[in-house]
């Protein structure tokens, strides 16, 4: 009913003949993990201290052991505030919860949207490179003509580690993803919207990191009589002031496919995080609409929380 075979579509197109199988087969002792070896296999997180087992399905040339890798002596790494999705997965065995609360205005309907509890979990499940989602969010709408609250659609993913980055070659993951009709009647979109999320970015230095998200999602909208295509792309620039303190600006924009009106927006977005300790971080985010489409303006506030 769900056509939860569209989780096998994509996976494919964005690395067709750009990465290679990690090809070596080595055997790694369950006590001591070699930095030299080429997919920590035989190693858990107990043997490896703070490190993962093999966090990606792939590797560039040049890659080596540690690449392929996750480190959880690091601060986590969330896929808010920003609108872009981390391209790393939070490894087997971890659960991270993501939540905040957005406002956003927009004049030209009159209205003004709140979006809460916004919870996305993220649970690492039968290897380090793949990631379970299940975000859930309700929201209140209020314009001259009504207002509405509920439950919006649930939304399901998975995230596949592809590629580690090398050099100028980036890091790259899969997000296989769908809405399903369990919102509330004013709310859901009474059908299954599949989807496809490719992530990459680059750690440029220490301090600077840019990345981006490339998207194809069906969609529907009550101007059209079925369900039609959208395109979405995000590009963002952090940085880390501090071992605490963090802050990033943002382009992402929708594309809808030809014919549909009205559904083609773009927004600059900016914020700051706030690590205490390595597991949890506090964010605050705001961002503008860059033509007619787009919401005036929106603000928001999250808390992400890992757990090991």
């Amino acid at each position: 009913m769900y056509r939860v075979a569209i989780s096998t579509i994509f996976l494919v197109c964005c690395v067709a003949g750009s990465v290679l199988a990690l090809s070596a087969n080595c055997q790694a002792d369950e006590s001591v993990c070699d930095p030299a070896a080429c997919d920590f296999s035989g190693c858990d997180a107990g043997s490896c201290g703070n490190y993962s087992g093999r966090a990606f399905l792939f590797a560039w040339p040049g890659n080596d052991g540690w690449d392929m890798r996750l480190n959880y002596a690091e601060p986590l790494i969330t896929d808010r505030p920003d609108f872009t999705e981390a391209s790393s997965t939070v490894g087997l065995g971890v659960t991270q919860f993501e939540l905040g609360y957005t406002y956003a205005r927009n004049d030209d309907a009159g209205s003004d949207q709140h979006s809460a509890p916004e919870l996305l979990m993220r649970r690492g499940i039968w290897k380090d490179w793949l990631e379970l989602r299940i975000a859930y969010t309700g929201l209140a709408i209020a314009d001259p003509i009504e207002d509405i609250s509920g439950s919006d659609d649930l939304y399901l993913g998975l995230k596949i580690g592809l590629t580690p980055q090398c050099g100028w070659l980036p890091e790259m993951s899969i997000m296989p993803q769908m809405l399903v009709p369990t919102g509330s009647s004013a709310l859901t979109n009474d059908v299954v919207l599949p989807g496809v999320n490719w992530l990459w970015s680059w750690d440029l230095n220490e301090r600077w990191a840019f990345s981006g998200n490339t998207q194809v999602n069906r969609a529907v909208d009550d101007s059209q009589p079925d369900t039609f295509t959208i395109w979405t792309q995000s590009l963002a620039l952090s940085r880390s002031l501090t071992e605490r303190l963090g802050v990033y600006g943002e382009w992402f924009g929708y594309a809808a496919e030809k014919g549909v009106k009205g559904l083609n927006e773009q927004y600059l977005n900016g914020g700051v995080t706030i690590l205490f300790g390595k597991d949890i971080q506090w964010d605050v985010r705001g961002g503008v609409g860059l033509n007619d489409d787009s919401d005036e303006y929106f603000v928001g506030t999250g808390l992400s929380l890992r757990f090991l």
